[in-house]
Order: structure tokens, then sequence, then C-alpha cells
């Protein structure tokens, strides 16, 4: 069940999410899944868009996984925009952590 806050000002009023904790766990989740996909890509050494597509795939695989076992596949009571929060939140700010991670451990295994 979705709690929302009243939010008022001068202007206008506007209903804002009280309770958002499923997305900063999904934010968490992403962001070390990001970093353990791109410890994978660089120990396994792939190069251009293999890497990118792995961490495409890895990624909707952690979706599949949040929305299966986190959100007990009703994700609409615990996101306000379950599309873009559940399936394609973070997958910006992830493919920087990725993309660290990867030429890192890719040069450590290659040097």
């Amino acid at each position: 069940m979705l709690r929302y806050a009243l939010a008022t000002s001068k202007h206008h009023q506007t209903y804002v999410l009280a309770d958002t904790r499923a997305t900063q766990v999904v934010s968490n989740i992403r962001s070390l899944t990001a970093s353990l996909f791109g410890v994978a890509a660089g120990t396994l050494g792939m190069e251009s868009y293999t890497g990118f597509i792995f961490y495409l795939i890895g990624t909707l695989i952690v979706s599949g996984f949040i929305f299966t076992f986190r959100s007990d596949r009703k994700p609409s009571e615990y996101f306000h925009q379950p599309l873009g929060e559940l399936w394609g939140g973070d997958m910006v700010n992830g493919l920087s952590s990725f993309v660290l991670t990867w030429t890192l451990f890719y040069g450590l295994v290659r040097a």
C-alpha cells in the first residue's frame, strides 16, 4: 500500500510519496550489482560492445529479480512509476560504476 503525504505551498498542493524506502533499496541494489558486473566483465576480459551488452543483460536480470522477489510481482504497490523506477531507474548512474570497475579489473588482470 502506498503512503502519500500532502505537501502544501503558497501556490499549489502536491502529493508526494512519504515512504521512499523501495526506491532507496533498488538504488542500493543497482549500485552494488553494477560494480559487481564491472568486476566480472573486467576479470573475463570483455572489451567494447560485449561489456556493455553484459551490463545491459545483467541489469535486466537484476530488475527481474527485484520484480519477482522484492515487489511480489506488484510493483505499482511499491513504486510511484513502476516502469521508470524498477526497470529503468538508476541504469545510467550504475553505468558509471560499471565502467569504473570494469576498466580497473581489466587493467589488473591484463597487466
